[in-house]
């Protein structure tokens, strides 16, 4: 068996992965290794993932975006949630992490991972709770067990909540909303039950031979992140970044690749300071944040308020923001609320990138740009985030094939088009000339997400989609399937 990324990278190879990371990401091989050497960087990639077109997560690569995917003990079953992978890769998930709860774990968990291009993430401990009477009866063991099997089944990633401490719990007394991670919550309570200091940080090193020997990254947890603002930037919270801290070098010391997931309400003004405050502490790993909400005021719209803190973190230098969709706080997301999450999502990340200066970022804006001033409608439509919604809303009102090359669209119309106006200024002999700019999109630095479509992954060994799943609609659209259903 092949050692990790991490491994390779210090010995000086570059590996396929790398190659084709750098390929997605327009960089050189080396400064691929280099940065997955220094620890900067991950690829996540597990030896038993056969269908992932590898990725990477970094400051310095482009943002990337995670889409939270799953069952509950409620609803949806295995056909859902192949449908809800199929629109995160679709619209352009760059992961995905199966937070499954309910029933069918092991089968939906391996059907994920067989049918995903993308690296897939878990968390481990949601599934050693179903195999308890009480959260009391969790042993050291079974986690270890739960954790082994699922890096056996191939899952890239593993949130572990290794540093929620027993000495942090009073620190969440005063808090407004206590502790609203589910793994930190799990946690706190068996910590509370039993006496005893968190098992997932005594076995720490433990957790380091599994992931080692399968090549799984760490998504070191934040168990004690706020969920609210008035809770943002506590002791509590920057108490366990500390142990996060201590958790990456001793993975580090064990050729494991680690990122660090940060808070989720953040406000404001205080989002740049938590970025910068973690990579000073986590020496520069990965830091993946979700969200983070800047106000708590809007349930329903908080891929909104959540996409306004990931753009602001994306910019400070988050390396992959984990969407938010409208049913945050309310309910389990559909594919379609996949789609909104995820549109919210691209758009952040991307502007993230273009305020960043990340090479060739703004090309993609620039390009469509163009295209919006000659009024190239179908170009428009091809290069927008989604195509598919940017068509349909032109259509509602101006739907036949000649109002794709007319000169206005129904929101000003013919006589008050501003650009039209423009256009026929700059024809009339006056001061004004002519603008006549063209992006070119096959020579930009960019790397392949801050470039149209979204959703390009490679889905050569991604099998067909099984009966009674329904693919995204639009696939006939582009011509190409987002999962391997074409």
């Amino acid at each position: 068996m092949p050692g990790t990324q991490l491994a390779r990278a210090r010995a000086g190879e570059v590996t396929p992965a790398m190659k084709r990371v750098a390929d997605r990401e327009n960089r050189e091989p080396e400064f691929v290794r280099e940065q997955v050497a220094e620890g900067q960087a991950v690829i996540p990639a597990n030896h038993g993932h056969d269908a992932l077109d590898p990725m990477i997560i970094g400051r310095e690569f482009a943002t990337k975006v995670n889409a939270n995917i799953g069952n509950s003990e409620t609803t949806s079953d295995l056909a859902g949630e192949l449908e809800k992978l199929h629109a995160a890769v679709h619209y352009g998930a760059d992961t995905v992490m199966d937070l499954s709860t309910g029933s069918n774990l092991d089968e939906i968990r391996e059907a994920n991972v067989a049918h995903s291009p993308v690296p897939v993430g878990t968390v481990p401990i949601y599934e050693a709770v179903t195999q308890v009477d009480d959260v009391a009866d969790l042993t050291p063991e079974l986690l270890l067990d739960v954790i082994e099997k699922q890096a056996e089944q191939g899952v890239d990633y593993q949130t572990i909540h290794a540093g929620v401490l027993a000495e942090h719990l009073p620190l969440t007394d005063g808090r407004k909303t206590g502790i609203v991670s589910r793994g930190g919550s799990i946690l706190a309570q068996w910590m509370e039950e039993n006496g005893e200091q968190n098992p997932l940080y005594t076995h720490f090193e433990d957790i380091c031979e599994i992931f080692a020997e399968h090549d799984v990254t760490f998504s070191l947890g934040d168990g004690l992140r706020p969920g609210s603002l008035a809770d943002a930037s506590d002791d509590a919270q920057f108490a366990e970044l500390d142990t996060l801290g201590e958790l990456t070098r001793v993975a580090w010391d064990h050729d494991v690749q680690v990122m660090v997931e940060g808070p989720g309400h953040v406000p404001m003004d205080e989002v740049a300071d938590n970025v910068e405050r973690q990579q000073e502490v986590c020496d520069g790993a990965p830091f993946y944040l979700l969200g983070p909400l800047v106000t708590d005021v809007a349930p329903g719209y908080d891929h909104i308020t959540s996409a306004i803190g990931a753009t602001e973190a994306a910019r400070a230098g988050a390396a992959m923001l984990c969407y938010v969709t409208p049913k945050e706080h309310l309910g389990l997301p559909e594919a379609e609320d996949v789609r909104d999450g995820l549109a919210a999502y691209r758009i952040a990340a991307h502007a993230g990138d273009v305020a960043a200066g990340k090479p060739g970022a703004r090309d993609w804006d620039d390009a469509l740009s163009e295209a919006r001033y000659q009024f190239d409608w179908r170009r428009q439509f091809d290069l927008a985030l989604d195509p598919e919604r940017a068509r349909d809303f032109h259509d509602q009102t101006l739907p036949g094939d000649n109002y794709k090359e007319a000169r206005f669209c129904s929101m000003c119309g013919v006589e008050f088009c501003s650009m039209r106006i423009d256009q026929d200024a700059r024809d009339a002999d006056g001061e004004m000339e002519a603008i006549d700019d063209e992006t070119d999109l096959s020579e930009s630095a960019a790397a392949e997400v801050n470039l149209p479509p979204t959703g390009s992954h490679d889905t050569s060994d991604v099998p067909d989609l099984p009966e009674g799943v329904e693919p995204v609609h639009g696939d006939e659209a582009d011509g190409e399937s987002a999962t391997g259903d074409d």
